[in-house]
């Protein structure tokens, strides 16, 4: 997997050769930029759940600088838990201040790795005002945020012309599956985490998923210049291991750039409900057979891809603000009680826990809005969501628009924590507790409103 790696590195620099030779001429007309860079947590830093003692395999913050349909379009997308909050905010300013846009144009996303970074400056602040031991690395996550700057900015220098769009499914065999088993009462009576070793979870049907991968790619005549890969899906075989590694989605990501030579760049649909625990059991060797799974169908999605003219006209940027609601456990004396060192005895909320609460419901209460971006390209579209959304939500706006390739990012603003469908909060479950959930069930009527209006085609029907 390193030598993937280091091949995936290479072909970035070669093509960073080709297109720092091109012509005057080609800043003209659309173009693209593709950016890479390193997103690897210091030895010893803390990331998610442990303190770093080895980057097994580099973690990046990758994406795409779309020009010359308006200001400029940017996708990222980081090998990290999650970007939440204030830290979200400023990675999109500093991508949107390298690259000549604004931030409403920028989007970020990330892969949802488990032995990875998680980057929340709100939450960080709260556990030094309070004098709690800081588990966030801030320091170290302003620095990869600055190398993304760079990197993005050299990829508007380096951007290529295009002419051509790319649009490619096909199915991840034995990978997805839902998390939640319901009993007969209707609520849950298990959670098949994404390592489950109990046969007879893993047993139980696969339930609601979306197996499809959706690849989208650039061309410039017959030259690919990057491809845009989505599926849903928590993407650990196994963690806690305290080394950085991009786990199974990245693997497989890495491998195609390395075996195409044409950059990828992969997003994390809503798999906020999906995991590969009916297909993992968490040992090692299955990193390897789900990388392989993923892969193939990465390699599937491109050979079936179907190609079109692009564009400027064809490309658009359109977004809504929305206030998420707050879910009512979120109670703000609860919270500041346990973070001040007044409540020791609520083993349930625990500092990290109360921290992210905190910071959510303080964002919310000063006005600060979630942004939900659609991506026009010719008959597709992409939604970019926030949170560790349930997969109903891509299949209810795939299902709006059937005649559209609609694809779905999720994991972006982190900090609603999961987003659940409003039948899920009364199913009970651990992506709906109070524990792992910040908004309230009304966050469905929100959300799908907000995609039913930016799938709108352009008489606005729906």
């Amino acid at each position: 997997m390193r030598i993937v790696r280091c091949c995936g590195l290479a072909v970035g620099m070669v093509w960073a050769g080709l297109c720092l030779s091109l012509s005057p001429a080609a800043a003209e007309g659309l173009r693209v930029g593709v950016f890479h860079s390193d997103a690897s947590p210091e030895i010893g830093s803390m990331m998610a759940y442990d303190r770093c003692i080895e980057v097994t395999d580099p973690l990046s913050c990758r994406g795409v600088v779309i020009l010359g349909s308006g200001e400029p379009i940017v996708l990222c997308a980081i090998d990290w838990i999650g970007v939440a909050n204030e830290a979200h905010d400023e990675l999109r300013q500093r991508l949107a201040e390298a690259t000549g846009t604004t931030p409403e144009r920028v989007s970020v996303h990330a892969l949802h790795q488990h032995d990875a970074p998680r980057c929340d400056f709100t939450a960080a602040a709260l556990l030094d005002h309070y004098g709690q031991e800081q588990l966030y690395d801030v320091r170290g996550a302003r620095q990869a945020f600055e190398r993304a700057a760079e990197a993005a900015r050299s990829a508007v220098e380096r951007a290529v012309p295009v002419d051509g769009l790319g649009l490619g499914v096909a199915e991840v065999e034995q990978v997805a599956s839902n998390r939640r088993i319901l009993g007969e009462d209707g609520k849950v009576a298990a959670t098949r985490y994404t390592a489950t070793r109990d046969p007879r979870l893993r047993a139980a049907p696969a339930g609601t998923v979306d197996p499809k991968l959706r690849m989208i790619s650039f061309w410039n005549g017959d030259e690919a210049v990057a491809a845009l890969s989505y599926f849903a899906t928590h993407p650990q075989s196994y963690y806690r291991t305290g080394k950085a590694n991009p786990d199974f989605p990245g693997y497989a990501r890495d491998r195609r750039q390395s075996e195409s030579g044409v950059p990828h760049i992969h997003f994390n649909g809503a798999g906020g409900n999906i995991g590969a625990g009916k297909w993992n059991d968490g040992s090692v060797e299955y990193r390897e057979i789900l990388t392989d799974r993923v892969a193939r169908a990465m390699q599937a999605a491109w050979e079936a891809t179907e190609r079109s003219p692009l564009r400027p006209t064809d490309v658009g940027w359109e977004s809504v603000s929305v206030e998420l609601p707050v879910g009512e456990h979120v109670d703000e004396s609860v919270l500041v009680a346990r973070l001040s060192g007044q409540a020791k005895d609520n083993p349930e909320l625990s500092l990290l826990t109360a921290a992210k609460h905190l910071a959510w419901l303080r964002r919310v209460q000063a006005g600060e809005k979630i942004e939900i971006g659609c991506l026009r390209l010719g008959t597709a579209r992409v939604l970019h969501m926030p949170g560790e959304l349930f997969v109903e939500y891509q299949l209810a706006a795939q299902q709006m628009r059937p005649e559209l390739f609609v694809a779905m990012a999720a994991y972006g603003d982190y900090g609603p924590g999961y987003i659940g469908t409003a039948v899920a909060y009364d199913e009970g479950g651990y992506e709906t507790s109070d524990r792992a959930t910040r908004v309230s069930p009304a966050v469905e009527a929100v959300l799908l409103g907000a995609v039913e209006k930016l799938l709108r085609d352009r008489t606005g029907r729906p």
